[in-house]
């Protein structure tokens, strides 16, 4: 709850400006009552009116997408994009296409983008857009002049010192590739650097794929062991979701010696207590875009239920949700306190309501929130970025090596501000107090 006045204040405004906006307002919300203790310490931030120009957008654009499906009919969709912040670098955050896509679903994530890309230490400021476009069902065609259609518009927008968009749910390799090849042809330049996420023969960077979900590990471990002695290692561990970030990190909580037995996707979760078979899994979600359900005929071993959000009631030490944002709510966090889980991280971006994150911090499981938790896919974004400017391609395990970095990098910032603001192994706390300083300060060095 905010106490502050200042902050109450800023809150009101954000809310009377962006009214029906519930995921900006959740966000904004989390951020401000993570200052009240900075502002204890560091009241500079008050008198400068920093924190009221930190919560709104530099700039917000919303354009008409038009385009044909196979059997000719326009189709009208909507795109976004927020550059929401640019105070220590170009604009950077991925592109989404969901039918869930809003005006306040992308500056909540634009609002997180901010914060989360300051912790990687790296010189990108905050932005996110999207569109409710589907591209479940469609042919590759249609996802074709869908995503030349979009950026036909964005173009315009966007650039390697401007604004650096990449891929988020619903934007994968392929549309990165679309996206990319309309820009090369308007612009007439191969500038590599506008995108990230490309593939490798035109510029992507090894790692990309697996960087969210092994960040998302790293940054465990590191709190694991910083902060109760303890490891991945023969720990029992349930992530939701099957994309990317979900498949990657259940690859290496593996390879670290856990033993992941719950995953899912929008249709339903599979339990195999013998542990998920990750080939099974690649072969379902990437090489054929199937449902997760087909894993129990071909795995005896496991069972699966057409309730996604029943996953939280299988018994875990550690629990990864890596689907969409507020997808654990208060009840289901009761469940996995009581079941003993002692680690929580966010794969996605604020899978964890408030009333959830509030549970697991006053049960005293230890919590990794997103913008530092899952801050490894923007963070070999940026490292993209550095190859393409110095015209380099690193190998699988230099990039590796500066992720985990990287990943511990984060923990240590956002462990030692929570500290600092007498709120220690707060990471909630921490992590936002940690990203908005730097951030606030290259504001005010800059008159905002």
């Amino acid at each position: 709850m905010l106490e502050n006045k200042y902050l109450q204040k800023v809150y009101g405004t954000v809310v009377k400006r962006n009214p029906g906006e519930p995921e900006f307002l959740q966000a904004a919300r989390e951020v401000l009552e993570s200052l009240e203790p900075l502002l204890a310490i560091r009241p500079e931030y008050e008198q400068s009116g920093v924190i009221e120009a930190f919560v709104e957008p530099e700039r917000f654009i919303s354009f008409r997408v038009p385009w044909y499906d196979d059997s000719g009919r326009l189709q009208i969709n909507r795109g976004y994009r927020v550059q929401f912040n640019s105070a220590i670098g170009p604009y950077k955050g991925g592109l989404r296409f969901h039918p869930t896509v809003c005006p306040s679903v992308i500056k909540f994530l634009g609002f997180e983008q901010i914060l989360k890309n300051s912790l990687t230490s790296l010189p990108i400021g905050g932005g996110k857009g999207g569109a409710d476009f589907d591209p479940k069902g469609k042919s590759d065609a249609e996802v074709m002049r869908f995503c030349q259609s979009f950026m036909t518009e964005l173009y315009r927008h966007i650039g390697q010192f401007t604004d650096v968009p990449a891929g988020d749910i619903g934007v994968g390799g392929r549309e990165i590739g679309y996206l990319f090849g309309q820009y090369r042809r308007i612009t007439g330049r191969s500038e590599s650097g506008a995108l990230t996420g490309k593939g490798l023969s035109f510029g992507g960077s090894l790692v990309r794929p697996e960087a969210t979900g092994y960040g998302l590990c790293y940054f465990v471990q590191e709190m694991l062991h910083g902060m109760k002695q303890e490891s991945f290692k023969d720990k029992t561990v349930v992530i939701s979701g099957s994309g990317n970030v979900a498949i990657y990190a259940c690859e290496k909580a593996t390879a670290l010696g856990a033993r992941v037995v719950a995953m899912c996707d929008s249709a339903g979760f599979i339990h195999d207590p013998e542990g998920i078979k990750l080939d099974v899994i690649k072969e379902i979600k990437l090489d054929r875009r199937g449902r997760i359900s087909e894993y129990t005929d071909q795995v005896p071993s496991a069972q699966s239920s057409p309730c996604n959000s029943d996953i939280w009631n299988v018994k875990c030490d550690i629990a990864l949700p890596c689907a969409t944002q507020n997808e654990l709510d208060e009840k289901a966090t009761e469940t996995l306190v009581k079941n003993g889980v002692i680690a929580v991280a966010e794969g996605a971006n604020m899978p964890c309501t408030l009333g959830a994150t509030e549970i697991f911090l006053k049960a005293g499981v230890l919590f990794g929130p997103a913008k530092a938790a899952n801050a490894g896919g923007v963070a070999v974004s940026a490292l993209e970025m550095s190859q393409n400017a110095q015209r380099l391609s690193w190998s699988f395990d230099e990039v590796d090596a500066k992720l985990l970095g990287i990943m511990r990098g984060i923990f240590s910032s956002s462990y030692d501000a929570s500290k600092t603001c007498g709120r220690p192994g707060n990471l909630v706390v921490g992590a936002n107090v940690a990203g908005f300083i730097k951030v606030a300060d290259a504001m005010i060095s800059q008159g905002f």
